[in-house]
């Protein structure tokens, strides 16, 4: 049986004022922790940042919400869209005019944006991942590119810092397939790579795929969902490394992100990386301790920061763009 396609209407936005509206309630609703971070910003980059994530969204939606046989149409449209807003020429539609004026202020390439749809393809032509390579170019393509538009919103010290923040969202990415196997196994999908279920013994997971979950090959699964982990916490540790590079109210932002991203996977592994335990959820609590972490680590890197600016060292946008390579894909 097909889906029943679900039309989407464009919002009645009138205004510059209501467009920035929509776009801060569309973070608020469908990400409560980009939510959290984005309240951290500086209003400049709060509202680009919404403009940006409010794109992505809308982006996924126009994707996720039509029958599996429409969405490569869907996907002919968003390109279509991505190539008006850099054509110079003014969107009607003011969600693609916000979105437009974003990629010109801050530079954004538009490499970035087309990567991003390049991975919503592979969603939507059910794209077999047999390594852990063609998994990392998803993560790169759906989070990496979202995290390097935010160092053209947020400004870095030095490009350096892109290898850095295309690390983090591999990472974030990463967190987030661990978390969600389950709920994508129920939608048929499966992130998890083949030669990574083999060298755990659960090779022939995906014939089962369409099914109920297998209970034998639970513990197998288990095994390599906590070896992505593992992976995760290395890409982890190298976008720490350039959070330094960026203005201290956006390094604060994302340090909170990454902190509460990396407690998921710890979510994970206190149930054993058992996969059929229901989704892992950060508790309210526990994100308000993350803040004040965040906040310390900031606080402590005041100094170092001090020097940098005694230094010469500002903050711009970035001046090359930083494309998948396996150098990025080595740590």
């Amino acid at each position: 049986m097909s889906q029943t396609a679900i039309t989407v209407p464009a919002p009645l936005i009138v205004s510059p004022e209501t467009t920035m509206a929509v776009c801060r309630q569309t973070i608020a609703h469908h990400s409560k922790s980009f939510a959290l971070a984005s309240r951290i910003l500086p209003p400049a980059s709060r509202d680009a940042t919404a403009v940006v994530y409010t794109w992505c969204r809308r982006a996924d939606d126009a994707v996720d919400l039509v029958a599996a046989d429409e969405q490569l149409a869907a996907l002919a449209r968003l390109r279509d869209e991505l190539a008006l807003v850099y054509s110079g020429r003014r969107p009607a539609d003011p969600m693609l005019a916000a979105f437009q004026d974003v990629t010109r202020d801050a530079g954004i390439p538009r490499h970035y944006p087309a990567e991003l749809l390049a991975g919503m393809e592979m969603d939507a032509t059910g794209h077999v991942y047999l390594t852990v390579d063609e998994l990392l170019l998803y993560a790169y393509r759906v989070a990496s590119t979202v995290g390097l538009m935010m160092t053209h919103v947020m400004g870095v010290a030095g490009d350096r810092a892109l290898r850095n923040a295309a690390h983090l969202g591999l990472a974030m990415q990463l967190s987030n397939i661990c978390r969600d196997v389950l709920e994508d196994w129920e939608r048929g999908r499966l992130y998890l790579p083949d030669e990574l279920l083999a060298r755990h013994g659960a090779g022939d997971l995906r014939a089962h795929l369409g099914g109920p979950f297998p209970d034998e090959l639970a513990e197998p699964v288990a095994s390599a969902v906590d070896e992505l982990l593992a992976l995760a916490d290395r890409f982890y540790r190298s976008g720490d490394r350039g959070i330094i590079d960026l203005p201290w109210r956006c390094a604060f932002a994302v340090r909170t992100a990454r902190l509460v991203y990396a407690a998921i996977g710890d979510r994970v592994r206190r149930t054993g990386c058992d996969v059929r335990a229901g989704r892992a959820v950060v508790p309210g609590w526990r994100k308000a301790l993350l803040v004040v972490r965040a906040a310390a680590g900031i606080i402590g890197s005041l100094p170092r920061r001090a020097l940098r600016r005694l230094a010469g060292r500002r903050h711009h946008p970035p001046t090359t763009t930083q494309e998948l390579s396996h150098d990025l894909l080595s740590l």
